[in-house]
């Protein structure tokens, strides 16, 4: 099951920073990680967002200014984020979270290049109807 790979470290401690939209993660290994709000909506596990295989992602874009209403303990291996934009399907399991941590320098390159090269935005005003002209992505990843 996602979560209990016995090498994961799991996190003990996890605040959230409502006035930076920082998630700060303390890990039994003694690592420490921050992670924006954004980078969390973005790389949401949901099938909502990933598929179910192969390229079936859907971008996110417009994310931005997302906050994290909540988080919610799933058992003993999940977290699930409740996102100001109505989103709270994705499950973070320890070793999802852990994966994002360690890789997020290269995670975040990715996909502002992806980003960039479909005209993607993610500054939600940019994504809006009344929005001049919105980039062509902008319908995708709403929520």
């Amino acid at each position: 099951m996602a979560g209990l790979n016995p090498g994961t470290p799991i996190p003990v401690e996890i605040k959230l920073h409502n006035k930076s939209r920082i998630v700060e993660l303390a890990f039994e290994n003694d690592e420490r990680y921050e992670l924006t709000y954004e980078f969390l909506r973005v790389f949401t596990p949901s099938a909502e967002a990933r598929g179910h295989g192969a390229g079936q992602e859907t971008l996110q874009v417009g994310k931005r200014d997302v906050e994290i209403v909540t988080i919610e303990p799933v058992g003993n291996y999940a977290i699930k984020p409740v996102f100001s934009d109505g989103h709270e399907s994705g499950l973070y399991s320890w070793d999802i979270l852990y994966t994002l941590c360690a890789n997020r320098d290269a995670l975040w390159q990715a996909y502002l290049d992806k980003l960039k090269a479909e005209g993607g935005s993610r500054d939600p005003s940019e994504c809006r109807p009344e929005a001049t002209k919105p980039p062509p992505s902008c319908g995708s990843g709403k929520r």
